[in-house]
């Protein structure tokens, strides 16, 4: 039983950390709604001085695109290549799957260099692909890693009585497996949804049409061509920064309840 100290220590702790993580989001915000540094706008005026000078429709509009691409593709791969590792026995099934996490324990930027020039003799420099191809590579690894843990802690039982049914194997991964799975799923999309919203290195490299800019690499943009002052900055960052809130407050149930589940446990 944690007694009334112990519980009062904790929240002041926590009370302590949150200050430390809402300051700066709160002083972002407080910018953004602050007067312009031009004194010409204030209030929501900043957002739409910044949404027309930095063209952050063009650049969410991408991001956008490619966020959900990337999403969808490695979240069903993730699924299929968690299966098999996880409920299947196969020759050279550990080998595979060590190559499979040498994509979480490289970086991106090991790989940039190198693949911008694999890219560019296969013609995909400048184009969707070029960002988002290399992003689901990347998402694939950790997915399949999350996926496999999660299928390989499930009731057994169940998976042998769908064999028993007749159940075909595609049946019994997206008719008796998946369902139940929902939680992990949806922490698997949130999270590959926040790291290919926020890749910044990536879109550098591999685009140089305006068009083709993702949000995070717009804002770096504006703040280097566009604008000097911190108001339309700070309202320029939160623009960017709110449809990753969103998703993330929309999916939020499920995201924590996939991470108090253990989806990564062994």
């Amino acid at each position: 039983m944690i007694s009334r100290a112990e519980r009062l220590g904790n929240y002041a702790i926590l009370i302590v950390f949150a200050a430390f993580a809402l300051f700066p989001i709160m002083s972002i915000l407080t910018a953004a709604f602050g007067p312009s540094d031009s004194g010409a706008t204030s209030g929501l005026g900043n957002f739409a001085a910044a949404w027309e000078v930095g063209r952050f429709g063009t650049y969410l509009r991408t991001s956008v695109a490619v966020s959900a691409f990337v999403v969808v593709v490695s979240v069903i791969l993730s699924i299929m290549a968690g299966y098999a590792f996880g409920t299947m026995r196969f020759r050279g099934r550990s080998v595979l799957f060590y190559l499979f996490l040498l994509g979480i324990m490289m970086p991106s930027e090991a790989v940039a260099v190198p693949l911008y020039f694999d890219l560019r003799t296969l013609g995909l420099i400048d184009t969707f692909w070029a960002v988002a191809m290399p992003q689901v590579a990347l998402s694939v690894a950790f997915g399949t890693f999350w996926m496999r843990a999660y299928f390989r802690a499930s009731s057994r039982a169940i998976v042998e009585a769908a064999r028993i049914d007749g159940a075909s194997v595609w049946r019994t991964l997206w008719q008796v497996l998946v369902p139940p799975a929902r939680p992990a799923i949806v922490t698997l999309a949130v999270l590959v949804f926040m790291w290919t919203w926020n890749e910044f290195l990536i879109p550098l490299i591999m685009v140089t049409s305006e068009n083709l800019r993702t949000a995070p690499l717009g804002l770096a943009f504006f703040q280097g061509q566009h604008t000097s002052g911190f108001t339309l900055l700070a309202a320029g960052s939160v623009i960017v920064a709110t449809p990753v809130v969103i998703f993330y407050l929309f999916l939020q149930r499920h995201f924590i309840r996939g991470l108090l589940q253990g989806a990564v446990r062994e």
